[in-house]
């Protein structure tokens, strides 16, 4: 049987996968990184970007925002600010998301309100540019 590295993505709201994977694409602060059985200890921190998982030759996809990655003997665990399941996101509904926050930048009145909306139409548009 192959070896497997053990893998955990948790973000402040829950637990989104504990497995025993084959592989992990990690989005580093420096650079995309690749992660297997027996890698080196590293720590990361993470930019956004789209973090790759294959299970038994199965990808899977999760969107993750800031954070932290590291990998030791234990296998690698990543600490995510922000992480969505890409499989479970709906196109259409996250274009309508975009749509409503354009209109919502457009239609602020003071420069704390344009500058929240913009910060919100600019974190849906990266997981847009995943998806």
């Amino acid at each position: 049987m192959a070896e497997k590295l053990k893998f955990d993505l948790v973000s402040p709201e829950r637990l989104l996968m504990t497995a025993e994977v084959d592989q992990v694409t990690v989005p580093g602060a420096e650079g995309v990184f690749g992660v297997g059985p027996g890698h080196v200890p590293v720590m990361s921190t993470l930019r956004p970007g789209v973090l790759d998982v294959v299970e038994n030759g199965t990808e899977k996809r999760f969107f993750v925002r800031g954070g932290f990655a590291e990998v030791n003997a234990d296998g690698l665990t990543i600490l995510a600010e922000q992480a969505l399941d890409l499989g479970a996101i709906d196109a259409a509904g996250l274009d309508q998301e975009i749509k409503n926050a354009e209109e919502d930048a457009a239609d602020a009145k003071t420069e704390a309100a344009r500058e929240e909306a913009a910060e919100r139409l600019a974190k849906l548009r990266e997981v847009r540019a995943a998806v």
